[in-house]
């Protein structure tokens, strides 16, 4: 009778929350009777924000995570050792991008992958349109996916990021990018009370300085909107290779056609991807970012067999 009453008040006070914010082994979780300091059972630390769990409550607005719901889908990042889990249950990603400093569309490509690989909207942010000066370099830089349908928004934060509000109220969204890109500075334009940190960019070394240290999930309209780290990298060595290639979306429509089932599109005759290339139907740049990707997979997979 005594474990069957423990159990039974284990049970009244459990509830259910959305993880708002991860940092090392502890997390924000809102509940529905507040904001608990949650940490989880056991050595395994392994939640993102937007994950919704079940919370036993150990007093003093803290709790433990005892149960993970199931994903939708989930954004992460790996190379051949490590993983770092950024956030789940999205329906849209903001990949953050500006003016200046300088961005890489190699980086535009890898968030990109993670994303269709996951059934996650992917929208081309922008940022710092009003610095005219160098604003057709980056619309040239963007051309090979704004021509793939990728929806690319011109926005200024300064000026509220009216159409970027738009476009992600009433979603589950999160933005990503390099240091420098104003993604902290957008938030702040998106949802006024985040009072998210910002700082100026290094104009010397033509790259951003750190900002935001850890994800935050901040509510917008009917949904909400993550505010996640400057990325300098964004590994992918837990994709498959047919998990890769589908997630480039101009390939889709050649794939099964090459003369040889086991075709790596390198050099092999008959290829489908690289006639599809020749043809001018798959821009040069991104099929450069494809075959540099693949081949940071198979290198991880080789030093660590476990992927």
């Amino acid at each position: 009778m005594r474990n069957a009453g423990s159990h039974k008040r284990a049970q009244a006070e459990t509830s259910t929350g959305t993880v708002v914010a991860a940092f090392g082994r502890h997390y924000e979780v809102d509940t529905a009777d507040g904001r608990l300091r949650c940490y989880p059972r056991g050595k395994r630390s392994s939640f993102a924000c937007g994950d919704e769990v079940d919370i036993a409550a150990a007093g003093d607005a803290q709790g433990v995570i005892e149960h993970l719901h199931p994903r939708r889908n989930l954004l992460w990042r790996s190379d051949a050792f490590r993983e770092k889990l950024i956030a789940s249950n999205l329906s849209h990603i903001g990949i953050v991008v500006a003016t200046e400093p300088g961005f890489s569309d190699l980086l535009i490509s890898r968030c990109i992958a993670a994303a269709e690989s996951q059934d996650i909207t992917a929208v081309i942010v922008l940022n710092k349109a009003d610095l005219t000066d160098r604003l057709e370099t980056a619309r040239k830089q963007l051309a090979p996916f704004s021509a793939l349908g990728y929806e690319v928004l011109e926005v200024s934060a300064l000026d509220g990021a009216t159409s970027l509000k738009a476009s992600l109220s009433g979603h589950r969204s999160i933005l990503v990018g390099q240091s420098g890109m104003g993604k902290s500075t957008l938030t702040n334009a998106l949802v006024p009370e985040a009072e998210a940190a910002t700082r100026e960019i290094s104009t010397a070394l033509d790259t951003g300085k750190h900002t935001t240290t850890f994800a935050r999930l901040y509510p917008l309209g009917e949904g909400w909107l993550i505010d996640s780290p400057g990325l300098q990298a964004f590994g992918l060595a837990h994709m498959t290779p047919d998990e890769l290639v589908e997630s480039f979306i101009e390939f889709r429509p050649h794939l099964g056609k090459c003369r040889f089932r086991d075709c790596r599109h390198e050099a092999e005759p008959d290829c489908a991807l690289l006639g599809a290339l020749a043809a001018g139907l798959i821009h040069p740049r991104r099929f450069e970012h494809y075959r540099i990707i693949r081949s940071e997979i198979a290198a991880a997979k080789q030093a660590n067999p476990g992927w």
